[in-house]
């Protein structure tokens, strides 16, 4: 079953994730290891940290080349314990 995501995308194309979680220098760590590990080709990263300084958000751009990519970094990046959302 297509989801509504894929209907969306034309492969390759540039995808952008937003992973929020605390302010831990392990979070970006673990983010790059993930992202490195499922994507061979370039990638961006900018970090973020909010107001209080308790939570980075930070932005991975991808190019991807498949949904199941895309659904499977959003399960691995969210199940870093760390994370409190992917987007």
């Amino acid at each position: 079953m297509k989801t509504k995501l894929h209907d969306l995308l034309n492969f390759p194309c540039l995808f952008t994730y937003k992973v929020i979680g605390a302010a831990k220098i392990e979070l970006i760590n673990k983010i790059i290891e993930i992202v490195k590990y499922y994507i061979p080709s370039d990638y961006k990263l900018s970090v973020n940290i909010s107001n209080k300084g308790n939570f980075y958000s930070v932005s991975i751009t991808i190019t991807a080349t498949n949904i199941k990519q895309i659904e499977k970094l959003y399960e691995e990046l969210y199940n870093i314990d760390l994370v409190r959302i992917v987007l």
